[in-house]
This record gives structure tokens, sequence and C-alpha cells, in this order.
């Protein structure tokens, strides 16, 4: 049986199928100690060898993800040149090779999930799934019922208006208001964007949750293993 070479990488645990295109678009992975590069390139993992920046890449072990409470100062990535910490160092405890899905800021807290299922990872990350991402956003100021409304509508980002979002005012805290959030896009500090386009910068950032699986008690720096019924929380 043939598959795309992306997918062969993603469900091998490797990477997300987007990280996987990147690789082979980079030149970073060969068949049969050839690079390729072509997007459409089909396999049959019973007869071609695969290998990444020259490690074979062979069918994963059994699938799992983890649900981290990332603290602040810890990087999204496997691996920094900066030399900062990373949150897979945060999962000491966990033998099997997994990666972050999607990102968190360097000062950004809260629910991050890990795994090495590539499939899902590319569903919970592509916009056709509209999988919902709640955040708590403490702003500068006292956004106006009219500035919410406004930000619920959308707002034009880069040149492409947001998609209707969910604000709730949580708390006042001196000058200060507390805000949950919940979106369903993926754009790249989207929610500090929105704030500071309105003139309430975000003053800390912290998701809570996918879909309805939340953080719950989980500690701060702390993770958990996810069953079947926890991930299908991902998408309600």
């Amino acid at each position: 049986m043939t598959l795309r070479l992306q997918k062969y990488l993603a469900q091998c645990g490797l990477c997300s199928r987007r990280r996987a295109e990147e690789l082979i678009a980079a030149g970073r992975v060969m068949v049969d100690g050839r690079v390729v590069t072509a997007m459409g390139t089909q396999i049959d993992p019973g007869l071609h060898q695969v290998s990444c920046d020259g490690q074979p890449v062979l069918p994963g072990e059994q699938t799992v993800t983890y649900l981290l409470n990332k603290p602040a100062g810890y990087v999204t990535t496997l691996a920094d040149p900066q030399g900062r910490p990373t949150v897979v160092s945060l999962l000491k405890e966990v033998l099997t090779r997994v990666f972050p899905v999607g990102r968190l800021d360097l000062d950004t807290e809260g629910a991050l999930l890990l795994t090495n299922d590539g499939e899902l990872a590319q569903k919970i990350q592509h916009p056709s799934h509209g999988v919902k991402k709640t955040y708590e956003a403490l702003v500068a100021g006292r956004p106006s019922p009219g500035t919410i409304a406004q930000l619920e509508r959308g707002v034009p980002l880069e040149g492409k208006m947001t998609a209707p979002a969910s604000l709730q005012p949580l708390a006042q805290r001196g000058e200060e208001t507390l805000i949950r959030i919940t979106i369903h896009e993926g754009r790249k500090r989207q929610i500090k964007m929105m704030f500071r386009l309105v003139g309430h910068p975000v003053r800390h950032l912290r998701r809570t949750a996918y879909g309805r699986l939340t953080l719950g008690d989980l500690a701060i720096g702390r993770f958990r293993e996810l069953n079947p019924s926890d991930l299908k929380k991902i998408f309600l």
C-alpha cells in the first residue's frame, strides 16, 4: 500500500503533516538514500527506506497525547538555538518522543498538547475542524461593551478579518480587566494583536481549554496523559 511521504512521516509520529511538508521542502528527508523534495511523492512503507536528518523514520509506537500546563519561560519547540528551556524538557518521565501541537508564546502559560500522533495534530490545527481554544487574557484598561462587541464580530489583522470570537469579562483588577476569549483560528499572536489593535494590550495570557478539554486542577508545569474520552472533548 502506498501513501504520501508527508502522511507517512506524520503517522510515524515524527511531526505533524504540515511540519513534515516543511522538512521535505527543506531537503531534510531521504527515500532510499536520495533527497526528496516533491510533495506528491508516494512511498510503500514495506519497500522504501525513509530517513530524516540521517535518522531512519520507522512506524511509531502506540500513539500518546499529553496535556501540559505550560509555565512562562519555555519555548514550544523541540530544541532552541538560544538555549532556552523547551516544553518537552518538562516531560522527563515520558520515554516516547512527542512534539507540541501548535505553539504558545514564551511568556504565555496554560494548556498545551504534546503527542506523537501526527494525524491528530493535523486535525487539531487545521481550520476546517474549528477546534475552539479558550484563553484568559489580562488586558490594560477597561474595554467598553462596544469594544468587546467589535472583537466578537472580527477585526482586521494583516489584511484579513478575524473570525467571530466569544468574549466574556470576568473581573476588574484595578486598571486591568480579566477577559475570557474563545477563538477557533490559530494565527500567530492573534489574541495579543487583537487587543493591541483596540487599545487594550495584553498583560498576561493563559490558555485554559481546547474545546471542552480543560486544565482542571492540573498544576503549572505538570502534565497528564489523555484517554480517548479526553480526546473527544477537544472536538466538542
